[in-house]
């Protein structure tokens, strides 16, 4: 075991000194040493309750017989991140979490590990780390929100940036915003809608790295109490067989994950995680891949913001595994993959059942024959771009019109706050990509206002940065090449006319090859936006959006 290292033999008296130190007795020292990664913290309402989590995993562990070692790690709340600096720092952070826990591990000799994350850039971090270190490991998520009310109506996050458009715009008086405040995010757990953090923690399990139910069981059942005991010792076993995620990461599994991202309907920031992991798991992955899986894969749930259903409604209706199930019956996925359980994917949701139609549409019937999300091409963005497809107006699917140009997200904001968008204009916010932003903001607050203005249907936005799961519209991002690169996207002038095909995967600036010549000539690129700290290292080491931001 990798533990002996620090354990075993006379060489080792000063380290079992130091346990001992914290209380560790002799026969904790002779088990497996269990690293479980807390993301607990005061300032995220999806990790808010993590301790329970964390204690139950414990229980679990020790149960199966091993030690258990809480280790901590940072978290950023998007929600409260959104809008300002802050959000600079969000998707950086996620190799922040991806190298502690890489340092943790390899630094004290941990036998096995169980994550528990809950949020954004959380969750995948933790996954590219346990790639990394490559020793037994399983996610356990702290679950979701339940949905918030307004009225009879029930309501999430979304609608709480999508109000701020709508008092902007006459729709909504403060007292009603007021009053929303109170009751959108309920209590504890990742927020309600299929929004990036769900989307992750369903993919977990669609890939295979944790347990039915880790994606769907909301936050406040005793369900996920019993799951995370269950988790602790599942990591046991698979410390006895030695199963790693070098035995669950293979390609396959990263396309059983998108088949799964396709059904659900979930964030386009997924294919940004996803690539990163597989990175990390030396598995190819790219756009092309996206595109074709997506091609062939209908789309089964429109959860918010997308549709009127939320986590809590996927949970009741069958979960994750009914969503398999239901792709399993229709050949989308590859049943005979191992899974952290032991057994395989089909074994694994043989009994799961779609108890509801509506909420998960039968293979018999889906809301679309191809995928939640889309990759777009052209001129505009040869190396790709990113839509949620699922969660774009039918009129929406194709566009045309005058591009209305900014630098960046607060620019746009305040035009369109200030009610200098009209129908038909095609939003472009540029220099917001990796290494522009720095951090690749999500937009949540533009988009947000755009449909709190009845705008989602009429006006497109393209960007280099990114967009909130909670998005909806026909808001394309991760524009590659990004605009301080040299991207078409940084030549886009004031009344360009700009084409959105998403049907077709289409997105084309329509400006002559001479005119784009002479642009590029004046062109230069600007100067950085932070010269400074870990975003001025996280700049000179980042990849492009179509290779899923890793660092080089």
């Amino acid at each position: 075991m990798n533990s002996h290292n620090v354990t075993q033999g006379i060489e080792r008296a000063p380290h079992r000194s130091l346990f001992k130190a914290m209380g560790y007795t002799d026969e904790e020292l002779s088990r497996p040493l269990i690293g479980v990664f807390n993301a607990k913290s005061e300032i995220v309402p999806g990790h808010i309750h993590l301790d329970t989590i964390a204690e139950a995993v414990k229980a679990g562990v020790r149960m199966a017989g091993g030690t258990p070692i809480m280790v901590p790690s940072i978290g950023v709340c998007d929600g409260i991140a959104m809008g300002h600096t802050g959000m600079k720092y969000s998707l950086p952070s996620r190799e922040l979490i991806a190298d502690s826990v890489e340092t943790m591990v390899l630094a004290h000799c941990f036998d096995g590990m169980v994550l528990i994350p809950n949020c954004d850039k959380i969750i995948p971090g933790m996954v590219m780390a346990a790639a990394r270190v490559d020793i037994p490991a399983i996610v356990i998520s702290g679950g979701p929100m339940l949905s918030g009310m307004k009225g009879a109506a029930h309501i999430s996050l979304t609608q709480m940036f999508e109000a701020v458009g709508a008092v902007k715009a006459g729709k909504m008086d403060e007292a009603e915003l007021c009053a929303m405040e109170d009751t959108a995010c309920p209590g504890c757990g990742s927020c309600a809608g299929m929004f990036t953090a769900n989307s992750m923690n369903c993919l977990c399990e669609a890939i295979g790295i944790a347990l039915p139910g880790n994606g769907t069981i909301p936050a406040v059942f005793a369900e996920r109490i019993r799951l995370a005991k269950k988790a602790g010792m599942a990591v046991m076993k698979l410390v006895e067989k030695s199963i790693k995620p070098s035995d669950i990461f293979i390609p396959a599994a990263f396309r059983n994950a998108l088949a799964v991202d396709m059904a659900l309907g979930c964030s386009t920031n997924s294919v940004l995680h996803l690539a990163a992991i597989a990175s990390e798991a030396g598995v190819e992955f790219n756009l092309d891949i996206v595109n074709e899986v997506s091609a062939k894969t209908p789309n089964l749930c429109k959860l918010s913001p997308a549709g009127p259903y939320h986590i809590e409604d996927l949970y009741f209706a069958g979960g994750v595994q009914a969503v398999m199930h239901e792709l399993l019956s229709g050949g989308y996925i590859d049943g005979s993959l191992k899974t952290v359980t032991g057994k395989t994917v089909s074994e694994n949701i043989a009994d799961a059942v779609n108890k509801n139609s509506e909420v998960i549409h039968p293979i018999s019937s889906p809301y679309s024959a191809t995928g939640g999300i889309a990759v777009l091409r052209g001129n505009l963005a040869p190396e790709g771009c990113v839509v949620k497809r699922s969660a774009v107006a039918p009129e929406m699917l194709r566009h045309s019109g005058p591009a209305r140009v900014f630098d960046s997200e607060d620019e746009a904001n305040a035009a369109i706050l200030g009610a200098k968008i009209k129908k038909g204009d095609v939003i472009v916010i540029r220099y917001e990509g990796p290494k522009g932003g720095p951090g690749m903001r999500e937009m949540l607050s533009p988009t947000s206002a755009l449909a709190g203005m009845g705008l989602d249907k009429s006006v497109a936005l393209i960007t280099d940065g990114r967009f909130s799961g909670a998005t909806r519209g026909a808001a394309i991002g991760h524009v590659s090449p990004e605009a301080v690169d040299g991207g078409l996207i940084a030549l886009v002038m004031e009344g360009d006319r700009i084409d959105i095909d998403i049907i077709n995967g289409k997105v084309e600036l329509l400006v002559s090859q001479e005119e784009i010549a002479r642009r590029r000539k004046a062109w230069t690129p600007p100067a950085p936006k932070i010269t400074s700290g870990y975003l001025s290292r996280y700049v000179r080491m980042v990849s492009s959006a179509s290779r899923g931001a890793v660092l080089k």
